[in-house]
């Protein structure tokens, strides 16, 4: 999957695009490099990027603690720093999600 890469440190980066006030929480599929990811939060006070952590915390099954927006907090196009992962593991998850 081109959306989630290795990282040195054992990270790894996933690269999201975001669609805000979506009926439900969840992945829809690839849009362009990126996982399109609906979440129902609207883009107000932080509350679209909080949805997107919690979400992706609950599917990859970590702490939302262990992740952190490294770029896009302001726009639909995000990358996500994830730690305490492998890049085996993010995959399944991914692929069971798309």
């Amino acid at each position: 999957m081109k959306c989630i890469t290795c990282l040195q440190d054992k990270k790894l980066a996933l690269h999201v695009y975001v669609q805000p006030r979506a009926s439900r929480n969840r992945f829809s599929g690839l849009h362009g490099n990126a996982a399109k990811l609906c979440i129902t939060a609207a883009p107000v006070d932080d509350k679209a990027n909080d949805a997107v952590l919690v979400f992706l915390s609950k599917l990859f099954s970590i702490p939302k603690s262990a992740m952190h927006i490294k770029s896009g907090r302001q726009g639909r196009n995000k990358q996500i720093i994830i730690s305490g992962l492998s890049l085996a593991q993010a995959q399944k998850a991914l692929e069971a999600a798309l």
